[in-house]
């Protein structure tokens, strides 16, 4: 059977939960209408060795930089077919969800990119954690054209926007940012599953390398500008204003929005390393 999709997961020492999005993938009779192709890069731990049990349903591609871009533009170069969706490790997301991106990109004139609905399971975290999603949830970010953030699916006509994947850390908000919002395409009656971090600490570094991927993508032409942030401020704040109970949780956000912008522009400013900060406490499988 000619593949309808391909899906191309990079992993990198994703060994306690690789399995959980595998089995999710391969248990849908469908299966065989997707190319599922893990991306194994630079892996140190039993990444490999788990995503080959699931031969040969799952294809395993290794490389040894570890590192998501060349992981992509690996998956890129063994993908043979068109939608193809680009799905982190660590997400939960299940085949029709998958393939119901394949009908909307293939639809006449649907979008070029496209997601399922992002939610983020915060039941294990912190106070503060749920108090910033919360908040989250009612920004303009989230609610207008939200695409990535753990999987987006672009058409042939989608992925030939853009050459080689640049060296970034952002590589969903450097997508988002390549197509107007009519362009995008958001499946509201499926979902992905991404967890949280659970404690304060380690959502604050998992934010500051988000922020310090972001500050990456205005130098590139091609990239599209935003609203200005005092503009989507301003609509958050109407929001929230409207829901005293909601006070609380706005504060906690305001500090935990701009902690990590600070530190990722003082790591620009002193050239730090663009270490990926990955939070470990999300991969622990519950």
């Amino acid at each position: 059977m000619t593949a309808r999709m391909s899906i191309v997961v990079p992993a990198h020492d994703e060994a306690a939960i690789i399995s959980r999005l595998l089995e999710a993938l391969v248990a849908d009779p469908r299966a065989d209408e997707c190319e599922i192709l893990v991306v194994a890069n630079g892996c140190t731990d039993a990444t490999v060795r788990i995503a080959r049990t699931f031969e040969p349903t799952v294809r395993v591609v290794e490389i040894e930089t570890a590192s998501k871009i060349a992981a992509l533009e690996a998956g890129d170069a063994a993908a043979t077919t068109f939608p193809r969706a680009y799905v982190d490790a660590d997400v939960l997301v299940d085949l029709p969800a998958l393939l119901a991106l394949a009908d909307l990109l293939d639809e006449p004139d649907g979008p070029m990119i496209a997601s399922p609905r992002f939610e983020v399971d915060t039941a294990l975290a912190s106070w503060p954690v749920r108090s910033h999603y919360r908040i989250w949830e009612l920004t303009d970010y989230r609610r207008r054209g939200h695409i990535g953030s753990g999987i987006y699916a672009l058409s042939r006509e989608g992925r030939e926007r853009f050459d080689a994947w640049p060296d970034v850390i952002a590589d969903d908000r450097f997508v988002q940012q390549l197509f107007d919002l009519d362009e995008r395409g958001t499946l509201e009656g499926h979902v992905f599953t991404v967890r949280s971090a659970r404690t304060l600490g380690s959502h604050l570094r998992r934010t500051t390398r988000i922020a310090r991927g972001n500050l990456e993508l205005p130098d590139d032409p091609r990239v599209l500008d935003d609203d200005p942030i005092g503009d989507r401020m301003a609509n958050l704040i109407r929001r929230v204003a409207r829901r005293p109970s909601l006070w609380p949780a706005f504060a906690v956000y305001c500090a935990t929005s701009t902690i990590p912008r600070l530190r990722a522009r003082r790591a620009v400013i002193a050239d730090a390393s663009r270490e990926w900060a990955r939070d470990d406490t999300s991969r622990v499988v519950a």
